[in-house]
């Protein structure tokens, strides 16, 4: 099995972890310290759950494919909600901008062909939001992680479910509580842009 997943011990039937359960992942945390997920980490394995990250393994070349593996663990484990910006051309030629929620992609989506080089990730009218800017369509969606809010002053807002904290994607203001705003700079796209909201567990 390719992406990542948890196989019980004595159940042969891989069961895809709950993106809100973090617990396990963190007790494995310590012992990963300073192994990078790009090339060295292949399984995570906790008690009796093993997990695979789609990137492990991959030769990745370009900066965007090596910040989604950096991002990949942290994503799937629901400590960071990360949300990629990405504005590029669709097969069709036509200019295409979006707001992807990574941690949702990463649950109901395979990434091994994105992080092969054998698929584009572009921005599709499911995601937080999608704008063709030749046809001129546009659509906004929630996610299980991300609320979006559109009638705004401040513009296109998100807000994350499970701590209620927003996301503002405007560059001329801070992008929030417990988010960081990052330029990536990539030869695969016009334009990236990905923000990591790191998440607050309740106690």
């Amino acid at each position: 099995m390719t992406r990542l997943f948890g196989m019980q011990t004595g159940d042969p039937t891989p069961h895809p972890p709950d993106p809100h359960h973090s617990d396990v992942m963190r007790q494995c945390s310590p012992a990963l310290a300073g192994i990078s997920c790009v090339s060295a980490l292949v399984l995570v394995t906790c008690g009796s759950t093993v997990w695979i990250l789609a990137s492990a393994g991959k030769d990745l070349k370009d900066n965007f494919l090596i910040a989604l593996a950096e991002r990949e663990e942290a994503n799937r484990s629901g400590r960071m909600a990360s949300i990629i910006f990405i504005r590029d051309y669709n097969s069709h030629g036509q200019e295409i901008s979006g707001y992807i929620d990574y941690s949702h992609r990463l649950k109901v989506e395979q990434f091994e062909g994105y992080f092969s080089g054998k698929k584009k990730l572009l921005p599709r009218s499911t995601d937080l939001s999608f704008y063709n800017w030749d046809t001129q369509n546009c659509t906004c969606n929630s996610s299980p992680f991300y609320q979006v809010a559109t009638d705004n002053a401040s513009g296109l807002l998100f807000k994350n479910k499970r701590d209620r904290k927003t996301v503002h994607v405007d560059p001329k203001v801070s992008p929030g509580d417990n988010t960081t705003r990052n330029i990536i700079e990539t030869d695969l796209y016009v334009q990236v842009v990905i923000y990591d909201h790191t998440t607050r567990r309740k106690s």
